[in-house]
């Protein structure tokens, strides 16, 4: 099971990685009425991820084992594919709601795994991560109109 929890670890810290470069593109790239208002909201979503990123990486190497690190791992392991550029906001927030779906799907996976196994502090952390997500979903869905 200590294996198993590793890897979706893993998993899950390739898919942020590859999340928060998308949230890069997306703040970079940008245009039309909603620049000012989403320009801010990718910037603090991509700061958030990055502490998101650090924790994951840090529960790993607490856990025992190495949290992986190359740009070619987190393509091949991650469940959020590359963004290609948008700059219509409309599009970059149906992406990050269907990111948000995919990320929650693996933490919800990890917290059960992680209750089997009685590792509090991973399920912890599951929790808490799911709690903001699915605050910052429901948020992306009421600015979608959905």
């Amino acid at each position: 099971m200590e294996k198993k929890i590793n890897k979706k670890l893993n998993e899950l810290l390739a898919s942020h990685q590859v999340h928060y470069q998308n949230l890069r593109g997306l703040h970079w790239n940008i245009k039309g009425t909603n620049f000012f208002e989403l320009h801010l909201k990718y910037e603090e979503l991509y700061n958030a991820s990055q502490i998101v990123i650090d924790d994951l990486a840090e529960r790993i190497l607490m856990r025992g084992g190495a949290p992986e690190h190359t740009f070619a791992s987190y393509i091949e392991m991650s469940k959020i594919k590359e963004l290609k550029t948008t700059s219509k906001g409309e599009k970059g927030m149906e992406y990050i709601a269907s990111a948000l779906k995919t990320v929650l799907s693996q933490e919800k996976e990890l917290l059960n795994l992680t209750d089997e196994s009685g590792d509090e502090a991973t399920n912890a952390l599951m929790s808490d991560l799911i709690r903001e997500q699915e605050k910052t979903l429901w948020m992306c869905n009421a600015w979608l109109n959905k």
